[in-house]
């Protein structure tokens, strides 16, 4: 493992313990130059689907680009990174469990924009702004006037 400090290639586990969720391993490492101390995090990689873009490239899932993406889409809102974590696992596990191999991009966004849509209108509107490319702003009142015929809004989480 390389030093983030000084770039060493070479540091010593000092303590390693199961993550909150227990879905990864926490473990404390010391650089053997610098002795310099940070954490690192363990995931098991599970297989999931390549994505098939529009333009029919096909990419491994990134699930750093969905947390980035709802990131963006919650900025300045009441939303943790742990509350987007979530909805980022339970994509990732709901990928696994369809045992599917491929999937496109167009489900994926949708997913995001289901997400979202059930933490928060704004990040919503936001995330679907971009998503969907509204061409105008008809398009864009119409997909508001449909959030506000659904009712009072989304129950908090």
């Amino acid at each position: 493992m390389k030093c983030p400090f000084c770039s060493y290639h070479d540091t010593k586990v000092v303590d390693s313990r199961l993550g909150k969720e227990g879905n990864n391993i926490r473990r404390r490492r010391e650089c053997i130059s610098c002795e310099k101390r940070f954490t690192t995090y363990e995931r098991v990689e599970e297989t999931l689907p390549l994505v098939v873009k529009k333009d029919g490239r096909r990419e491994a899932f990134d699930r750093t680009k969905i947390i980035a993406g709802m990131q963006r889409a919650c900025e300045k809102r009441p939303i943790s990174i742990a509350t987007i974590e979530k909805e980022v696992d339970r994509l990732e596990i709901a990928l696994q469990e369809s045992g599917e191999k491929e999937i496109d991009s167009s489900r994926i966004g949708e997913a995001v924009m289901n997400s979202l849509h059930g933490l928060d209108e704004v990040a919503y509107v936001r995330f679907a702004s971009v998503y969907r490319q509204f061409r105008d702003i008809n398009e864009f009142m119409a997909e508001l006037t449909d959030i506000l015929a659904r009712g009072n809004g989304p129950e908090k989480k």
